[in-house]
This record gives C-alpha cells, structure tokens and sequence, in this order.
C-alpha cells in the first residue's frame, strides 16, 4: 500500500524549530508495595480501537473475555493515549510524553531512519534491573531501521512480530517487504497475524519459570488497517453485520479477543492468574478518517453486501474525533486493569494518561527509580485502582507539537490550534465528554491557566524527528527545502539553504 506523502506548511516547521528543549522533572510518586511476591505484568494493547467497540461498552461486537476482565476488574473511563500510534507506544515504554523524545507528531514511516532515543529507559529494561524476564509479541513501531532500535535491544528477552507500522495480516508483509521476525531472524511463515502472536504468547506463559516475574507486551495490531480476517471469523457476523468492512473490523476485534481469553486461560492453568496484573488499552482511537485508516473494502464488494455507502467501521462512540485528533474520540481509550485478588471491581473516572503504566509497573515491582536526567511523567496510579483515590497529577499533557497541544486539569480540557488563524477551545469533560460545548469565551481564567500549562510544556519539547525527517518528502519534486540539522541564530531563527534547483 503507498505511503501517503504529507505537504507541511513552512510556518509549522518554523514554529517547531524556535522551541527549546529544556526537561522538566515531575515529582514521581511512590506506589505502596503490595504483599507476596512481584507480580507478572501483561500488557495487552489493540491498535486503532474504537472506544465503543468492545462487548461491555454496549458494541454488538462479541467480545465475551476483553468484557469478563472489565466486569472483574478497574474499569478506566477517563483513560488518554495519544493521537496516533508511535507517539502511544513512546509513552507506554518510557513513562515520558513523547513530545520529550522529538516523537510527538504523526508515526514513523517506513523510509524513516529515526526511532525512540536509545539513551531513553524502558518499562522492560526497568524491569529486568528488577529480576523479570521480558516478552513481547507484535507490533513494535517504535523503530526500524537502525537494528540498535528493536525491541531484543531495548530490554525484551524475546520479541517475535514486526517492527514497522501495519502489514498485511496473512503474509506480514509491507509493500512487498516481509517485516516479521523471531528475534532478529525474519521468517517467511503462514498464518493470520493474531493466531502467531497468541500462539507465541501462550507458549512463553508455558515454558516461563514460575518462581522468576515476567512482563509480556501482547502488541495487537488488530483492529489497525488493512481490514483483513479469516472468513470463519467473518462469518461470525454474516447475519448481523451487512456491511463487509465493518464485518471485517468486527471479526479482527473477536480474533484479538480469542487470543486474550487464550493468554488468561494458559495463565490459569499454570496457577499464575492470582499473581498477574493485566492491562488492556489502545494507542489512540477509531479512525474516523480515511487519511489515517486505509484497507476498506471496494465498490464492488459493498455493493455486492446491498451497501451503497463507503463508511469506516470504527465507532467511538459520543466522543468527538477520531485517531490523528486531540479530540476526546481521538485519544480517549478503553482500558482495563485486573488483577484477582487484588483489585476489586470498580470504574475510576478520574483523568489519566498512557504514561502512567509504567510508573505503576515499577512500583509493584519494586524496581529502580527513573535516571533524574530522565523523569516520569506518569504517576503510580495504584492508590487510584485499589481504593478509588484521585491521582496525583497536576495536570496531563494530552499532547504537544509546534502548531496544536492539548492539555487537561482535574474537568477541563484546552485544545489550541496554532496555525493562523488558529482556534482555542475549552470544554468541560464532566458535562460535556462529547466536546460539543466551547466555553472558552465563559472562563477566560481558565483558559489563560491551561493555555500557559501548554505553553510551558511546548517550551520543553525537542524537535519533532517526523518534520526534520519530512525535508525529504516536500517541495517540488521531493526536493529539499531546507536543512534539517539546523542551528538556531541569535534571533531565534533557524538557518535555511534555498530550494536545490530544478532537474
């Protein structure tokens, strides 16, 4: 499938390199420690995911063991990721915004060369200093081309999937390029991208030493683009769901919660349910646009199903947006934390963020504090799932680049758009989850208290690696506009090279 080439306005790249790129250094607080051994950790992310996709948010899409750990466990309705999909997994691994890391904008493509900063410190690198063994399955996204970025050399003991951003689920390739791999070793192999990845997972659960703690990072790709599943699975939906794309998508969210229910069933059988934490969640949510969502099904396949009308099967619910929004549809997520035993059955509505699994993950372990060059900004939320008491945040950053931020305090929540003529946006996420309401002209007070929240965490990010990267891609002809390793004047501006000339 092509990749689709963006046109950024020069005034964007602009703003983004006149921004410095000082830390800041959030107070990480500690986590009680809670009795008998560490716990196993499993982080089970779907891609792409609607927010009102799953069986227990009132989808008609079945998902009988995703609904038993939500009913079970701490349901998260106030949950952020990010917009898109590496700035999520950015968060997920370090603890840290990704606007700390130059990862803040869009995804890495697969010409790019750059990846998550390898002087950053990740959830399983953290873990293993606590004594875990670490796994992952799946989509990686976080880097690829530099083998310094894969996850066997960020921390995971083992990693089986891809490392690029999707592939065709049946021959796991991208444009032609197989992109699936068992540590290191590309493999040309048979099957649907969930079957393997569950495979691999229950098979590490059987063989894992029970006296040694492990993290497994289940990485779904589903219900990410291409639309693509096995008929049997579709054929669950034959009956109920006309439309094919939306059939496809349902059937690919069954497929992931199958392998779900097969990872809680082996960890059931080895007697280690009662000492496992799982965490359910997605990057960002449903595609409501076909920029970001691509794999539809054709005309002549819709027509053949009696519809007429092209549509993206993802729904959201009443939240506004989709994925690549800062809209609540966009970053809003399912999630899930469940741990028998230990966790009672409750719905915490309080604002959190993607960074805050590994804070938390760290604490139950018991593992090392965070280098104080490198600060979390994620908190340990298990004060929060235990009892129901408020976070610590102050504020959470949603996200931030040159021209857009969004940040939310305690019910409100600021989007601001900077390009010109730009646009300020206030809601009130208590009243108004949907962001139909902008009450911004209603509480300038308000309004001038986030919008210097933003400003000060905009002062903190690096440059964005997608728009230095993007030099490539721009002009006429793909020709380069300007440097990219650029340095900033006196005056705060960045030296340009004129435009190569014409061929």
């Amino acid at each position: 499938m092509p990749i689709p080439r963006f046109r950024v306005p020069t005034g964007i790249l602009l703003a983004l390199f006149a921004v410095t790129s000082a830390q800041a250094a959030p107070t990480q607080t500690d986590a009680p420690s809670t009795a008998g051994s560490k716990p196993n950790i499993v982080v089970i992310l779907a891609d792409d995911l609607g927010n009102a996709d799953l069986g227990y948010r009132g989808s008609d899409i079945q998902t009988p063991n995703i609904d038993a750990l939500a009913q079970e466990g701490v349901r998260l309705e106030n949950f952020h990721g990010e917009p898109v999909c590496t700035p999520a997994r950015a968060a997920l691994m370090t603890g840290r915004y990704p606007m700390r890391q130059g990862l803040q904008t869009l995804v890495i493509f697969p010409n790019h060369r750059y990846g998550l900063p390898t002087d950053e410190r990740t959830l399983p690198q953290a873990l293993k200093d606590a004594g875990y063994a670490t796994y992952m399955v799946g989509k990686w996204h976080l880097g690829h081309a530099d083998q310094k970025f894969w996850p066997q050399n960020r921390g995971f003991d083992h990693f089986y999937g891809n490392t690029v951003g999707e592939v065709d689920y049946f021959t796991h390739k991208r444009s032609g390029i197989l992109d699936w791999q068992r540590n290191g070793e590309f493999i040309d192999e048979e099957g649907y991208y969930l079957d393997l990845i569950g495979d691999e997972a229950v098979k590490l659960i059987e063989h894992q030493d029970k006296d040694q703690p492990f993290l497994l990072y289940f990485a779904s790709l589903a219900p990410h683009a291409p639309y693509q599943a096995p008929k049997a699975m579709e054929d669950r939906y034959a009956a109920t769901i006309a439309d094919p794309t939306r059939r496809t998508y349902a059937a690919m969210i069954t497929s992931l919660d199958d392998q779900v229910g097969r990872i809680v069933d082996t960890l059931d059988k080895r007697g280690l349910r009662e000492n496992t934490l799982i965490v359910f969640s997605s990057d960002n949510g449903g595609p409501r646009s076909a920029v970001v969502a691509s794999g539809a099904h054709s005309p002549e396949e819709r027509a053949a199903s009696g519809v007429k009308q092209e549509s993206l099967p993802a729904s959201n619910g009443e939240l506004r947006g989709g994925k690549g929004s800062l809209h609540e549809g966009g970053v809003r997520v399912p999630t899930i934390v469940n741990w028998p035993g230990k966790l009672q059955p409750r719905v915490v509505d309080e604002p959190l963020h993607m960074v805050d699994i590994m804070p938390t993950a760290l604490a139950l372990a018991g593992a090392p504090a965070n280098p104080t060059d490198k600060p979390l900004d994620g908190v340990d939320l298990w004060a929060t799932l235990a009892t129901g008491q408020g976070s610590t945040h102050d504020d959470i950053l949603v996200n931030v680049e040159a021209f857009r931020g969004a940040v939310i305090k305690g019910k409100w929540k600021l989007v601001k758009i900077a390009l010109l003529p730009g646009k300020t946006e206030l809601f009130d996420l208590s009243t108004d989850p949907g962001e139909k309401n902008n009450v911004a002209e209603q509480n300038p007070e308000v309004v001038r208290d986030l919008e210097r929240r933003l400003i000060a965490y905009a002062r903190q990010q690096k440059p964005s690696e997608w728009m230095k990267a993007q030099p490539d891609y721009l002009g006429a002809q793909g020709q380069t506009l300007f440097d990219p390793d650029f340095d900033i004047d006196d005056g705060g501006m960045p030296h340009l090279k004129p435009a190569l000339p014409q061929p």
